[in-house]
């Protein structure tokens, strides 16, 4: 079974990966959106009582992503760091770590609604941010999903989920990527994110992230092996 999908949107070939990201091999570029960075530091320091150790294994997860392909650019469509709450000390040296273990690295980012609270990342960390839409090739890279006249979209925002029904009444709701050839969701790359769940409009197609792998939705309602 292969663990990421391979899709063809808009002549290009795009791996959908199962750590919520896409990979654009003639770009050697790793696509990620709503990071989320320092959300549950902002959270705790309005007092709510959320887990410790999301920022370390959400960069450990970009860590991962970003040695097992061959990236030379990590394209973020928005939401990198939550709030301005986030800035804590802790935060701030943990992205400075992860930055020196990638200083090769070519990082955009294109400011979404959270960025533009929490202010652009620490000019230390090297990251170039710039507003939406990013065209590169035949992409409109986005944070807001709205159409382009030009360019096919990718963009973020929704954190895209989708129920799956089973027998006895169970259902599942799991991440999922919503690819068109006009418009198509990322799923939210942060863990401490929560996400909507959406139905796909006419020619978009759903692909579900979960047990280590993306699964193709079928046309009956069914994830479909790969």
């Amino acid at each position: 079974m292969n663990l990421h999908h391979v899709i063809s949107l808009a002549g290009a070939e795009l791996w959908l990966l199962p750590d919520k990201a896409i990979y654009w091999p003639q770009e050697r570029a790793l696509l990620v959106a709503d990071v989320h960075i320092g959300k549950a530091a902002a959270y705790r320091r309005l007092g709510q009582p959320v887990p410790h150790g999301t920022t370390e294994r959400n960069l450990a997860r970009l860590d991962a992503a970003i040695v097992a392909h061959p990236t030379r650019r990590l394209i973020v469509l928005g939401d990198f760091l939550h709030a301005p709450e986030s800035r804590t000390p802790q935060t701030l040296q943990q992205l400075a770590d992860w930055r020196a273990r990638h200083p090769a690295l070519s990082i955009t980012l294109i400011r979404g609604n959270h960025d533009r609270r929490a202010g652009d990342p620490p000019a230390s960390l090297g990251i170039e941010v710039v507003p939406e839409p990013l065209l590169l090739g035949p992409f409109a890279l986005k944070h807001e999903p709205e159409p382009h006249p030009t360019h096919s979209v990718l963009a973020g925002h929704v954190h895209p989920a989708f129920s799956l029904a089973g027998r006895g009444r169970q259902r599942v709701r799991l991440p999922c990527f919503c690819m068109g050839e006009h418009m198509s969701l990322l799923p939210a790359f942060g863990d401490f994110t929560g996400s909507m769940t959406i139905e796909p409009v006419p020619g978009q197609r759903i692909y579900l992230v979960g047990d280590g792998a993306v699964w193709p939705l079928d046309g009956t309602g069914l994830a479909t092996p790969r």
